[in-house]
Formats: structure tokens, sequence, C-alpha cells
């Protein structure tokens, strides 16, 4: 029987990857600033984690009504280019965040208005960013790019969000975002950097056809990945809104708002082990996708009812774990089942999944916050996820 593990760290003996890598956690550490430094903005300004549901709903709709078409379009260009413009476009709305908020002309419209651009930067970003990460090491590889790009995306979070909870008293809300302005910096060095002659190009898909319709179509007559993509969704719509539930449940169970973000920041040490044992497998089965998606479901329980701030912690850990292994997988699994033609609306598809689920269950959370308690609107999601592992696990079979 041959062994389904390889090196952890096997794609970075390539120089792009190690290059292009390198660069996105300097980036996301930044990222992560702004993210735990919104959540926190929008409380202080409204006290309401429903305001927090519908700020990710503004961030994540054009990811839901464009991501696929997007992800057609980085098929289609060069990707390099198309995340070079887009890197360059995140900076600038972050920036604008930034100086809005300092000047003291920030409210809740306004960063409403500057997530919706987010959002829209994001739609292109994302399929042309995650495609990129294709080019950069061979197909036999590429699962495990997949996992260490999860991993840097997801325990770059360790950094962020511990940075903004230590900042964000002496400096404000408002530098945090320009730090992240700052940030952008190093993943537009990363891709200019990018070695031409070492890359993997892409197969061209030609020009003409239906390229989303296409996609679909690919998914629905693949069993492995129609089940995947279905549970997926579910998953990601109602257990992943720890950003619109955790500012209010730190603030009303554990008494301090800003433990909300140490949480998050322990919460990423389970990312980053999660996506490592992810990407330590050569091939990623449905059996590792369903049982971390168990374990993302009996964690977010736990956390819910944690009596105090130091169990939240304990309970972070395979929050964070089951979760990243989860994401880590599905991108994996997509690009295992998928044509090399079609990687990069697969993989948007995927973001689509993810991503463009939140517009949905981000209200929904912080309506269940508000309107019954902190601690349901975590709990309900991880209830969700376990159901779905145990549908996954009848359907597959």
């Amino acid at each position: 029987m041959s062994d389904n593990r390889g090196g952890i760290f096997r794609s970075l003996k390539y120089f792009n990857a190690k290059i292009f890598f390198i660069s996105l956690l300097v980036s996301n550490v930044g990222s992560w600033l702004q993210l735990t430094a919104s959540s926190l903005l929008l409380y202080r300004l409204t006290g309401n984690a429903a305001d927090l549901g519908y700020n990710v709903a503004f961030q994540f709709l054009p990811m839901l009504f464009f991501g696929t078409w997007c992800g057609a379009l980085a098929d289609r260009h060069n990707r390099r280019r198309i995340a070079m413009i887009t890197q360059c476009a995140l900076a600038g709305q972050a920036f604008l965040l930034g100086v809005l908020d300092l000047t003291g002309l920030i409210n809740v419209p306004i960063v409403y208005a500057l997530s919706l651009l987010l959002g829209i930067i994001g739609a292109f970003d994302n399929p042309a960013r995650r495609g990129l990460v294709t080019e950069l090491v061979p197909p036999v590889d590429l699962p495990n790019a997949m996992s260490l790009n999860t991993a840097v995306m997801t325990g770059s979070r360790v950094f962020g969000a511990a940075i903004a909870t230590l900042l964000i008293g002496p400096l404000g809300t408002g530098w945090l975002f320009i730090l992240n302005g700052f940030s952008y910096a190093a993943m537009i060095y990363g891709i200019s950097g990018l070695r031409k002659s070492e890359m993997y190009p892409p197969m061209q898909r030609p020009a003409g056809g239906s390229p989303v319709r296409e996609v679909f179509k690919y998914v629905a007559g693949n069993r492995r990945l129609l089940t995947m993509f279905l549970v997926y969704v579910a998953v990601s719509t109602f257990s992943f809104n720890f950003g619109v539930a955790l500012p209010k449940l730190a603030d009303i169970r554990w008494g301090d708002a800003r433990a909300f973000g140490w949480i998050m920041a322990s919460t990423g040490i389970g990312n980053l082990i999660g996506a490592l044992l992810t990407a330590r497998l050569r091939t990623v089965s449905m059996r590792w996708f369903v049982g971390n998606i168990a374990v993302l479901g009996l964690a977010s329980i736990g956390m819910a009812f944690a009596p105090n701030v130091w169990l939240a912690f304990f309970w972070s850990i395979p929050l964070g774990m089951g979760g990243a292994a989860m994401i880590a997988s599905g991108n994996a699994i997509s690009q295992q089942e998928s044509p090399p033609d079609m990687r990069g609306r697969l993989l948007a598809l995927t973001a689509v999944a993810f991503l463009g689920s939140t517009p949905i269950g981000g209200p929904i959370t912080g309506l269940i916050a508000d309107a019954i308690s902190p601690e349901w609107s975590l709990a309900y999601g991880g209830l969700i996820a376990l159901v779905c592992a145990a549908v996954a696990v009848v359907a597959w079979r």
C-alpha cells in the first residue's frame, strides 16, 4: 500500500512558490488587521451583531453574483496581470478606509460602501490570485500548494488578529487600516518577482462557448465534486460567521469585546494546524473532508457555551483546525478532479461556495445573536455542520 503522505512544505522547493507564499503571508497579516479592526469598529459604532452581518453581506455579495464569471475571466486572461491590478486596488481601498476613519468622517453607511468596494475588487482578485497558485508547481504538487495557500491565508490570522488587538488601543482602528494598505506592497513584490521561465502555464480555454454553464454541468456530472460542493455551501453559509458572532459573544458572555481579537488569533493557530495536516496528504479524501466538518461543528458548540474565555481559547484550536482543513480539502479536491482548462473556474466556484454564501449566513447569524442569544448565533452553525457531516457520509456511501 502506497503512503498517501508527503513533505508538508514540498511545494516550497520551487522558487516561485516560495516567494509567492512569503509575500502572501505578509500581506494577509495586514488583511487580518483590517478584518479584526473593521469588526470592532462597527461593533463600537452600533453595538449590534446584525450590523456586522450586514457588513459581511455587502463584502461578499459581489463574489456571490460575479465570482464564477470572474473565474472564467481568469481562465482566459493573464492571471498575474489581473492579480497585480487587484492588489493595487485593494491597497487603495484600505488607505481610503483608514483616512476616513482618522479624519472622523467614518460612519456605518461609509463602512458598508467600502465593504462593497472591497467585495467587487475581491471577486476579481480571488480566482486570479488562487489560480496563479496552480502555475507555481507541477500538477503532482497542486494539492500541497493549495493546502499551503490555505495555511497562509488562515494561519496569518494568528499574527494579524493578535497585532490588531494589541495596537487598537494605542493607535485606533484607522492606523490599522493604513498598515494593511502598506502590507499589499509585499504581495505586489511577490507577484512581480515570479520567474516566468519556471512557471507552469495553464491550458488556455478556447474563446466562445458558455464557460460558467460548463463548470456547473461538470460539477453536476461528478458525484464526488457535487457532494463536496453541496456540503461546502451549507457549512460555509451557517458555520463560518465568527466575525459576526464572536464580538458580541465576547462582550456579553466573557465580559470583554477585545477578547474577540485574541480568540481569533488562537483560532488562527488551529487554522495553521488544520491546513498543514491537509498539506501533508498527496491525495485528499472525502473522509478527511467530512471528518473535519464534524470537528468544526463540535468545537463551535463547545465555544458557544464556554463559561469563560480560557475554555473559549481551548475550543478555538479545534474550531480553527476543522475549518481550515475543510477549506483546504475543498480546494484540493476541486483541483484533483479538475481538467487543466477548468481550474480557475472550479477555484472560483469554490470561493463562491465559501465566501459567496456569507451574504446569507452573516445577517442570519447577526439577527440570532441580537434576538435570541450570542451563544446560539455560534452554536446553530455547529449543529448544521454536524448534520451536514452525517448527510455527507450517508450520501457518499
